[in-house]
């Protein structure tokens, strides 16, 4: 049943002219039969360099939203309606705009785990790799930085010269690490580097011997001289971890380590959004073009 799936799959993206990105949190057989597996931007500039009509992302919404408004001409689907962030659902647009006033020489900089029309507040974007070196070359003195707590604390460690004022928002799957989850994997893995995502808990991040992005994470394994690796992020990414590291081993810290979202999208529901063009994620147009500028703004500061 699952190779009648997927053949379908590929007829149909053939016919639409289509591409698949998946997140790299996605289920492996999702990961599977996707052009392209990687972090959220990375897949929807990708988008950008590929001759297709069609983007089925394989991730949750803000994600979606954000290759739509990198690629107005294309028709992007989430085959999950309900694929959210509960991390990104913490900002409040109109609590943000109270920020706003109340901080007037503070711009925001919002981390890509956003809904386009925080986005379209933004003075920047950022990534969790490229966070820090952003918020150094935004030219003020104080920010506002939304969602992550975790990663404005990680900001702040890195340009202590700048304000930073954070959301109280943080993302659940990584904030479930806790200091004696590092402590006992790394008693049960001795000889593991601990790797762990910029989102997670200050403490946790304290212990670790390396922090990245989950591209970051790909790219450090693959340098890396070491075997074995206690990797602190959602399960998903040990999947691709492993396919292109098959001589060197990777623990989860916890896992439990569960993302519901990144799970909600099957094989089946990707040949019916194919099938039936469901679900068209589609940005007004004075809200993207005012995110495509945060985007853009963020590219300009890191070249």
């Amino acid at each position: 049943m699952v190779n009648r799936t997927v053949e379908e799959i590929l007829a149909l993206k053939k016919q639409r002219n289509a591409i698949i990105l998946a997140h790299n949190y996605q289920r492996e057989e999702v990961q599977e039969i996707a052009d392209f597996v990687g972090d959220s931007l990375e897949l929807s500039r990708q988008a950008t360099k590929v001759d297709c009509d069609v983007i089925v992302f394989c991730g949750v919404h803000f994600m979606a939203e954000t290759a739509a408004i990198l690629n107005p001409d294309k028709t992007v689907l989430l085959p999950e309606i309900d694929a959210g962030c509960p991390m990104a659902d913490t900002v409040d647009v109109e609590e943000l705009k109270r920020w706003i006033d109340r901080y007037p020489y503070a711009p925001i900089v919002s981390y890509v785990n956003t809904t386009a029309e925080v986005k379209a507040l933004s003075y920047a974007c950022c990534t969790s790799a490229n966070a820090p070196q952003i918020v150094k070359a935004v030219p003020f003195s104080s920010i506002i930085f939304v969602p992550d707590k975790n990663l404005a604390d990680w900001v702040k460690k890195h340009v202590p010269e700048k304000e930073i004022i954070a959301w109280n928002g943080f993302c659940p799957t990584h904030h479930m690490i806790k200091k004696e989850d590092i402590i006992r994997a790394k008693k049960a893995h001795p000889d593991a580097l601990v790797v762990v995502h910029p989102e997670c808990r200050p403490e946790v991040i304290e212990l670790a011997d390396h922090v990245a992005s989950t591209s970051g994470m790909v790219r450090f394994a693959r340098a890396a001289s070491q075997k074995e690796f206690i990797i602190g992020t959602e399960v998903g990414l040990l999947y691709r971890l492993k396919k292109e590291n098959p001589d060197k081993v990777f623990y989860p810290i916890k896992k439990t380590m569960i993302c519901p979202n990144m799970k909600i999208t099957t094989l089946e529901s990707i040949l019916t959004a194919l099938k039936e063009n469901q679900y068209v994620i589609k940005v007004p147009e004075d809200i993207r073009i005012k995110a495509y500028e945060a985007v853009q703004r963020m590219l300009t500061l890191i070249s």
